[in-house]
């Protein structure tokens, strides 16, 4: 008979937390065993960690360089199948390794015959197996089930074993004998080409930048979602989405601009649901016979490019009204001086920047009131209505949006890495600059983690003031996504001389390439500045123009490799290994066609940035500092049942209240 007693005999605080890890191990002897584990885990191999930034909607050469593991598995199966594999039979198995998916598919109509299935998932069951044992020796077994998939979950740790003395080639071939009668062999080498890359990389980190740009942002998060281990950074197109999926006018205008601008529109119309019919509706009546001439799109398309170009305008003269609305209720921030449609004298057809006035080559305002240059027309009021209306319904962009923040943060630290997305606001002495923020002035570190507070919880109440918060992010001078003292897209869009078009950065850009500065802003964040890197994106490094990433302090390295096509269809990812940090550049893909039908691989340059005398182990990192954690209180836990603070159970019992 099960007893319903309290657990412990006093009722004290401690105790009460011991409690729930008893739930776990309610005995001493299960308490020891986990202990036993966990220090036998911390000498373990650290994971391999792959950071990438600034995607930009460039979702098929994603998904390829996760599925070649940012290069890292071809090296791996050409070293372990030297011997065993000619080199078409390791191309066969590379294609398999990097899309199982689509060459199963592709198998599966070619092979009818049972027995052609049957050799062909023998003939690739016994490399995977092998692949993927060397691949589970570097993680605990149990970190490494969790990535099994669960049906499939007792015959993998079954096959695993085999083959063996005791376990012949019958073993395999009873299992794979019931897998081919049952239609199941093809979709189980499926299953195990994509534990295999998910085993490859331990933890994938997203520094910032996922839309925008490039063709598809939903399938860039879509895919994203899948891997097994994945934490953001957000950047300041990620905020920009994230506003305008919340309802914030301002930012879903922004949106639409760049969407239209560079003629990415699948990702909104067919990948969110938010039909674009208002806002062409708009563009085909108030501005049906404006030329629009520098507001052509980047890119063809179905749309004729004059109906895509008023659309932009439309959409960048509302975005334009809406922040100078903003810019007003938001005193605090000091923008007065980036209010610029009063400034507009539409007889002389110019306008009037920081002092200066300048001649607009478009000077066609049909929406604008002179008297009231920022409120919105009747006709732009019922077309952002509809559009409003659009991304606050559209449940997939919600869906993702709080993966993202529910997976990501203002900066994270791993091994010897400080990462975040785009500066830490400074002067040019290099002091930490301060923002406002709830009321407090913060700067550094403290400004980071409570802009992490903002941000989530503008998703959950969706306040005014967080929202636009989130519009000071995307463009801010003071914002650490951004760092730049101003975005100057009305000064582009309407005025050919290009000296208002200037977009000073912050003085962080050019400080972190001095030592005393990166080891400062590494203190700042917690880190040991000895071997500290400093890794952002954001900046695109001009690979063409012969410029480094790794700066000239040898301590902070810029991994915005411009991943977009509209970039430069480059991208780096820095691979954080036990034995070395190591940047790998990325080129041009053409296709997954491409890719199955003739074996094309990005095949990465790879660049040593830290090598060490001896690989590091879990126990080095912060997976090794958590596992500390939980050491001490199973100590405390076992100390509990020793001295009888806390009451043993059977292992199989559960606690009752």
């Amino acid at each position: 008979m099960q007893t319903t007693s309290h657990s412990f005999k006093r009722p004290e605080a401690d105790l009460s937390m011991l409690e729930l890890l008893a739930l776990e191990y309610p005995n001493i002897d299960a308490a020891i065993a986990e202990s036993a584990r966990l220090a036998a885990v911390r000498t373990l191999p650290k994971g391999v960690v792959h950071v990438i930034s600034d995607i930009h909607g460039e979702d098929k050469k994603l998904q390829h360089v996760i599925n070649n593991a940012s290069g890292t598995l071809r090296p791996l199966v050409e070293e372990l199948f030297a011997e065993t594999m000619d080199a078409t039979a390791r191309e066969e198995f590379l294609k398999l390794t990097f899309y199982p998916a689509e060459v199963t598919k592709r198998v599966g109509a070619t092979l009818t015959q049972p027995d052609e299935i049957r050799a062909y998932a023998l003939r690739m069951l016994m490399p995977q197996l092998e692949l993927l044992r060397y691949l589970v020796s570097n993680f605990s077994l149990r970190l490494a089930t969790n990535v099994f998939p669960a049906e499939y979950r007792e015959l993998l740790l079954e096959i695993m074993h085999a083959p063996s003395t005791e376990r012949g080639p019958e073993f395999v071939g009873a299992m794979l004998d019931e897998l081919v009668r049952r239609d199941r062999a093809l979709h189980l080498i499926h299953l195990l080409g994509r534990l295999i890359r998910n085993l490859a990389v331990d933890e994938l980190i997203i520094a910032g930048d996922l839309w925008d740009r490039g063709p598809r942002g939903d399938r860039v998060m879509e895919y994203l979602r899948q891997q097994p281990n994945v934490e953001f950074i957000w950047g300041n197109h990620d905020v920009l989405w994230l506003g305008a999926s919340l309802g914030h006018e301002a930012l879903i205008c922004t949106v639409l601009r760049v969407s239209l601008r560079y003629r990415r529109l699948g990702q909104l119309d067919e990948g969110y649901s938010v039909p674009l019919t208002p806002l062409e509706h708009l563009a085909q009546t108030v501005y049906a016979d404006d030329p629009a001439e520098h507001f052509m799109p980047q890119r063809e398309g179905m749309r004729p490019k004059i109906v895509v170009a008023r659309m932009q305008k439309a959409a960048a003269v509302m975005q334009f009204k809406l922040e100078g609305q903003m810019i007003e209720r938001n005193p605090h921030w000091n923008l007065e001086h980036r209010r610029l449609l009063h400034r507009l004298n539409h007889e002389a057809g110019t306008i009037e920047i920081d002092g200066k006035t300048y001649e607009l080559r478009d000077a066609s305002f049909p929406t604008i009131d002179p008297k009231n240059p920022y409120e919105l027309s009747d006709d732009e009021s019922l077309c952002l209505s509809r559009l409003k209306h659009s991304f606050l319904s559209s449940q997939k962009l919600s869906e993702q949006m709080r993966f993202m923040v529910g997976h990501g943060s203002m900066y994270l630290r791993r091994d010897e890495c400080l990462i975040f997305h785009g500066c830490v606001p400074v002067d040019a002495d290099g002091n930490f600059l301060p923002l406002e923020l709830d009321g407090q002035s913060l700067a550094g570190r403290a400004m980071f983690e409570e802009i992490e507070k903002v941000v989530r919880r503008a998703v959950v109440n969706s306040e005014q003031a967080d929202l636009d918060f989130l519009w000071y992010l995307w463009s801010g001078p003071r914002s650490p996504l951004f760092g730049k003292d101003r975005i100057a897209t009305l000064e582009r869009d309407f005025i050919a001389d290009k000296t208002p078009h200037r977009e000073t950065k912050d003085a962080y850009f050019s400080l972190i390439h001095e030592v005393e500065f990166c080891d400062k802003v590494l203190n700042e964040f917690g880190m040991a500045s000895d071997d500290g890197l400093i890794v952002n994106g954001h900046v695109p490094v001009k690979v063409e123009a012969g410029e480094s990433p790794l700066k000239r302090s040898g301590k902070a390295i810029t991994i915005d490799g411009a991943f977009s096509e509209a970039y430069g269809d480059h991208g780096y990812t820095l691979l954080l290994e036990p034995d070395r940090i190591v940047l790998a550049q990325h080129s041009h893909f053409d296709s997954v066609e491409a890719a199955i039908r003739d074996g094309v691989d990005i095949v990465p340059k790879v660049q040593d940035i830290r090598v060490f005398d001896s690989p590091r182990r879990t126990s080095d990192t912060e997976r090794g500092q958590r596992i500390g954690y939980r050491f001490a209180m199973l100590e405390r836990l076992i100390e509990a049942y020793k001295t009888n603070r806390l009451h043993e159970r059977p292992a199989n019992s559960n606690l009752t209240h």
